[in-house]
């Protein structure tokens, strides 16, 4: 049987990827007011290992992969860069090979796409993106979850994002394209989506929008969505021009307005001050805590997909 990986949201049709939110809504309900530790009741993943190997730093990937994967009745091991000899010249290709002979399904955390995706050709598991530079599939997965469960369908709707036209950007803009809602984007013209994206999308059913001012984004837009202006890597240098270039994209309260009962998106972790404002983002508007929650949801989907079983149960039925 071919391997299902999770690398891309360009890589999925439409039904698939609704199955996966469906999914994802699925799990959610069914645990219910259960305890944390407490598995869920079919333990679809019972008797598997997730590998998680962190290039990067993490919270939400990390706490939401490792109970996920738990809930789902498997167990996890955690590796971080210092934990192998990546960071000792082995190759990429031969980590994947040595973790495939100990998990059942590997995720990723790492930088350059092209290392995740040597990772998956070389591997003989599933291999899901946990974030790359160039995308962040499982966090939209979460956030279109979310969508749904305060604003309803979201076939036809706006969604507005503001500021860096980043890795999580690019997976939203690949969902909107493919879901058939429209994607408004405020990005300076520096950080605008790679044209290979724009192109891409271009004749699917949804619509992504490039507009002049972030007014003009949030105008009748159901979710206000942004991320953090500076990275982690960035030098004193890069990360005050780079906070000078989206200072106008900040969003506000007054932004807020703009937009049709408009809920607010951010990944985390942020920065009251810069992308947003602290009456917005601690304010009655603000979901980004079920956000956060959603990611394990979400990627319970993900998990039992790629392991060809259901969400709620029993073989999942989707090609892929």
């Amino acid at each position: 049987m071919a391997q299902r990986h999770f690398l891309d949201l360009a890589d999925f049709s439409a039904e698939t990827l609704r199955a996966l939110l469906d999914g994802g809504h699925a799990r959610k309900a069914a645990r219910a007011g259960l305890p944390a530790a407490m598995p869920d009741t079919d333990r679809p993943l019972e008797g598997h290992m997730l590998g998680m190997v962190f290039d990067k730093p993490s919270t939400r990937t990390r706490l939401s992969f490792d109970l996920a994967m738990r809930q789902l009745g498997g167990q996890t091991m955690l590796l971080n860069q210092a934990d192998t000899q990546l960071g000792r010249g082995e190759t990429i290709e031969d980590t994947a090979r040595v973790m495939a002979r100990f998990c059942d399904i590997v995720m990723l955390r790492t930088g350059p796409h092209d290392n995740l995706l040597a990772y998956a050709e070389a591997s003989a598991v599933p291999v899901i993106n946990g974030l790359t530079a160039a995308g962040h599939p499982c966090q939209i997965l979460a956030d279109l979850m979310t969508f749904e469960e305060h604003k309803g369908a979201l076939e036809g709707r706006r969604i507005a994002w503001f500021g860096d036209g980043n890795n999580v950007a690019v997976s939203l803009a690949q969902a909107a394209a493919l879901l058939g809602f429209e994607l408004a984007l405020a990005v300076p013209d520096a950080f605008v989506l790679p044209q290979e994206v724009l192109a891409w999308a271009a004749d699917k059913p949804g619509k992504i929008t490039l507009c002049d001012t972030p007014q003009a984004a949030a105008k009748g837009a159901a979710a206000l969505v942004t991320d953090c202006w500076v990275s982690m890597s960035d030098d004193p240098e890069t990360a005050e021009k780079r906070a000078a270039a989206f200072a106008p994209y900040q969003v506000t309260g007054e932004l807020m307005a703009l937009g049709d009962e408009a809920i607010f998106l951010h990944c985390l972790p942020a920065y009251r001050g810069n992308e947003v404002t602290s009456d917005v983002i601690d304010g009655p508007h603000s979901v980004v805590f079920d956000e956060a929650e959603n990611r394990c949801h979400a990627q319970k989907a993900v998990l039992t997909y790629c392991l060809h079983t259901s969400a709620t149960g029993g073989t999942d039925g989707i090609d892929g």
